[in-house]
């Protein structure tokens, strides 16, 4: 039996048009407080990547793999240009995901 659970696909960043970072997640709030507190090794950490700049919902992994494989290969000017059309100031929406409870769905 396949489960189709939401999924956030999504792009942290160091600073504006600086270090990025592409991932996807069913929990986006625990992944990006991981982002955030450098709980992990790797990538993120190293670059201090803690800001959350982009993020979308999608139905499912088999969609949010697709997506999350498409931003990956863009160019960083094109990551850039999607980034600053929904969040042209680059704020953190980590706040904004908290404050405003957007998540459509409970972890599992």
């Amino acid at each position: 039996m396949t489960f189709n659970h939401p999924e956030a696909v999504y792009i942290m960043a160091s600073r504006p048009r600086g270090a990025l970072y592409v991932g996807r997640t069913t929990c986006l709030v625990g992944r990006v407080e991981q982002h955030r507190t450098g709980a992990m090794a790797g990538h993120t950490r190293k670059y201090k990547i803690r800001n959350l700049v982009y993020y979308e919902w999608h139905e499912g992994w088999q969609a949010a793999w697709a997506r999350e494989r498409q931003l990956k290969r863009y160019r960083r000017e094109w990551k850039f240009n999607l980034i600053e059309a929904g969040n042209p100031g680059w704020k953190d929406l980590w706040f904004e995901l908290v404050e405003d409870d957007v998540i459509p769905f409970s972890p599992r």
